[in-house]
């Protein structure tokens, strides 16, 4: 059976996380394959070990998932990642990556295995040698039944690999997602999730490798420290009530002046904590208005305009909204929410209506109005443009959030 293939986000294709699988390399998966399989076929005294060792994570297990939630900093010549474990999840997975942990057993071992900008690999107790190399992605398997749930795999999921065509041969080994892989949905287990350094997994999958698919540099992890997940704090916006979000404005300084916006949360209240959280998280600013239709909208909010990448607290905040239409009309001044063809699709974007535009009525994600510098709109709707995008940048420098 062939394994689930990996999506390289940087191209949308997928691959096998040993490589392409054409011609030469096809011969190279087939004997990594059987080398992957024939691991799986130690003496008995091994097996017996093993055995002893996924019944002492069996005994583990009890209360785990009632207990405080806990997280595990690796600590990598790369940086730190911080994983929340998922023990409600997956408490099997999570008691023996808490005992390798706790026990040193991924001290010294290495980010083996990646695809740029898709997976990142580790857990191998065989990449704590060198010389080992050969036999790296064979070891510290075949101790696990899987616990699928209904976690995604989407960017952050950690999960544990296995051998292929061998569902219970789960272990120590791991892998991230550097970014959504849902072709592995419901195939692998997924014990927990990035909670910070994902742009340091997403720093480690740009690690040269070679023709078989492992690092050609060593990428290490010097420690794993099991700790108590701290409280989690509200969001930014989170707690307010409609009649408080009433009184937050936000001054929308652009290259052609400054455009104040009020909000309308009895309308869209979770837009409104978006947008706002957005930007005081300074997630718009050095953005650019980078579509301009005249006598219909300006639209901002692009992540892509960005004159730098958002930071990783930024991206947090960056999420699809489900859709709050409403009887708001999207008439000259309306501040609304862009999104693709699926209603529940926005998520940073956003556009002022400027001009009336019935069609748009009930059927986008209405949140505010300009408040005051509607010349200022006028003036960008006016800007030369080439199709919709205008020939020179307008610039939207920053957010600032007001509360009045």
């Amino acid at each position: 059976m062939r394994e689930p293939p990996w999506r390289d986000a940087s191209t949308g294709s997928y691959k096998s996380i040993t490589g392409t699988v054409d011609g030469p390399m096809r011969r190279r998966v087939r004997r990594a394959r059987m080398f992957a399989v024939m691991s799986g076929g130690m003496d008995n005294a091994r097996m017996k070990w093993q055995r002893a060792a996924a019944l002492l994570v069996l005994w583990f297990v009890p209360g785990l998932a009632a207990a405080q939630p806990k997280q595990a900093v690796i600590d990598t010549t790369a940086g730190m990642i911080v994983l929340d474990l998922l023990a409600d999840r997956a408490p099997n997975h999570v008691a023996l990556f808490i005992k390798s942990a706790e026990s040193g057993g991924y001290n010294g071992t290495t980010f083996f295995r990646m695809i740029k900008y898709g997976i990142i690999q580790g857990g191998d107790p065989l990449t704590k040698d060198p010389a080992a190399r050969a036999k790296y992605g064979s070891g510290g398997l075949n101790l696990l039944k899987p616990e699928i749930s209904g976690e995604k795999q989407t960017r952050g999921a950690v999960s544990a690999t296995q051998i292929p065509g061998k569902p219970d041969s789960a272990g120590a080994q791991f892998f991230i997602a550097v970014s959504d892989q849902p072709g592995l949905d419901g195939r692998y287990t997924i014990f927990a999730r990035v909670n910070e350094g994902i742009l340091v997994a997403q720093k480690i999958s740009e690690t040269a490798v070679d023709e078989t698919g492992l690092a050609v540099d060593r990428v290490v992890v010097n420690t794993v420290t099991i700790r108590d997940k701290p409280a989690d704090v509200p969001e930014p916006f989170s707690t307010e009530s409609v009649e408080e979000l009433t009184r937050y404005r936000a001054v929308l300084a652009t290259s052609m002046g400054d455009i104040t916006l009020s909000f309308a949360p009895d309308k869209a209240p979770n837009h409104v904590r978006n947008f706002l959280r957005l930007a005081q998280a300074g997630v718009y600013d050095g953005m650019s208005f980078h579509r301009v239709v005249k006598g219909f909208v300006i639209q901002s909010g692009h992540l892509p305009t960005r004159t730098a990448p958002p930071g990783e607290t930024q991206q947090k905040f960056v999420r699809q909204m489900k859709a709050e239409f409403n009887d708001q009309l999207h008439v000259k001044g309306t501040l609304s929410m862009a999104r693709l063809a699926e209603p529940d699709s926005a998520s940073a974007s956003f556009f002022i209506v400027t001009a009336k535009a019935d069609a748009l009525d009930g059927k986008y994600s209405a949140f505010g109005m300009v408040e005051s510098g509607l010349d200022v709109v006028e003036k960008i709707e006016a800007v030369a443009v080439n199709g919709e995008t205008p020939v020179d940048r307008v610039e939207l420098r920053r957010v600032t959030v007001l509360r009045r």
